[in-house]
């Protein structure tokens, strides 16, 4: 019996990874198009136009540029080109000095390293510049010299910029897509107090302060995903007028990042506040009714943010301003019936959360805090 469940549990275990491997393949399928043509193509021109006898690194450094890491490509570039280069200066410098051996090449591989690391936060020009001298002090230099391999280098990388900036790829779909998750998770929190409040569970809103601390990695993805968009938005002619509205975009993302953190403290004193029946029933009961209704409030704030299509947007956008507002004209101790210290100090804490949310929604700062019932 116990063999069949396992079995079982197998089973769908790899059901799952089948069907999760299927979608990430879908999803890809465009990406390796570009990276199989971008690769080839800069390899081919490195070998038919330039001359280069095996240009491995123009199809390698393509592919490194071109890659599914959300890191900016332009700096993938400049990483990839710069790093080879340096490399091979360095390895040369020291092969000159050293000569050629295995020792040689475990101290050319420590010192640009460090040298690396010294210049650069970059993990790939570190890997570039290490790799490249490492094969200059143990492989024979290619015809042309050391420097064709920084050519090769270069040459894939512009072949992965012409990628970016020609074929096609609305850069606003995946900082849209981002932001709907990170919103999804900030009405969890505070669906989760909630409920927390209303069944008495401060471990529920533990709970719940830990989700919010788990969302900040998707913050700081989300970030790294803007600078990329807008890097494409910058530098390709087909996508310059989507500028504008990625900047606004990420202006409403450190209003979020400024929500989430606030929504963390507010867990945390809710905690409190449960544990020490700082509520009465009616309090509880306000509190919660609030907490859901800005919960369904910021499900309304991402359908705008995520939505693509002006018109749309515009409309989910009101809307959630609308729900914010009427939702901030009632954050005072006395319209929700609380009566103790702590108590206060919860409502209190919930009211900078709720300025940080509509200036999320594009309402002036001043105008947020004026919202907001005098103390």
């Amino acid at each position: 019996m116990a063999s069949g469940t396992g079995l079982s549990a197998s089973a769908r275990f790899l059901r799952g990874r089948v069907r999760t491997g299927i979608v990430r393949s879908r999803n890809s399928l465009l990406p390796a198009v570009q990276m199989t043509v971008c690769a080839v193509g800069a390899y081919a021109f490195a070998e038919y136009v330039l001359g280069h006898t095996g240009p491995l690194f123009a199809a390698t450094s393509s592919l490194i540029a071109l890659g599914f890491s959300r890191e900016p490509r332009l700096r993938r570039v400049v990483e990839v080109g710069l790093g080879c280069t340096l490399g091979i200066v360095v390895g040369d410098l020291l092969l000159h000095w050293l000569g050629a051996g295995i020792w040689q090449a475990a101290v050319v591989l420590f010192f640009s390293i460090l040298l690396a690391r010294f210049l650069d936060r970059g993990v790939i020009f570190t890997t570039q510049l290490g790799l490249q001298s490492l094969l200059v002090v143990l492989l024979p230099a290619p015809a042309g010299g050391p420097f064709t391999r920084s050519i090769d280098a270069l040459v894939g990388g512009t072949f992965a910029l012409l990628v970016t900036f020609l074929v096609p790829k609305d850069p606003r779909r995946e900082p849209r897509n981002d932001v709907k998750k990170l919103l999804h998770e900030l009405a969890e929190v505070l669906r989760e107090c909630s409920s927390a409040l209303r069944y008495s569970d401060s471990t529920q809103a533990w709970h719940a302060l830990i989700r919010g601390r788990n969302v900040q990695p998707l913050v700081d993805s989300m970030r790294q995903t803007l600078r990329t968009s807008g890097e494409v938005a910058t530098l390709a002619p087909a996508y310059r007028r989507h500028r504008d509205e990625l900047d606004r975009l990420e202006q409403s993302v450190d209003f979020i990042d400024l929500a989430l953190r606030n929504s963390r403290v507010f867990a945390r004193r809710l905690t409190s506040a449960i544990n020490h029946a700082a509520l009465t029933d009616e309090a509880t009961e306000n509190i919660a009714e609030v907490l859901d209704e800005t919960a369904a409030a910021i499900d309304e704030l991402s359908l705008g943010l995520a939505e693509l299509h002006d018109g749309v947007r515009r409309a989910h956008l009101r809307t959630a301003r609308t729900d914010l507002r009427e939702i901030a004209g009632r954050l005072h101790p006395r319209l929700l019936d609380v009566q103790l210290l702590e108590g206060e100090t919860v409502v209190m804490l919930f009211r900078p959360l709720m300025v940080d949310l509509l200036e999320a929604a594009g309402v002036d700062s001043k105008e947020a805090r004026d919202i907001l019932p005098p103390l």
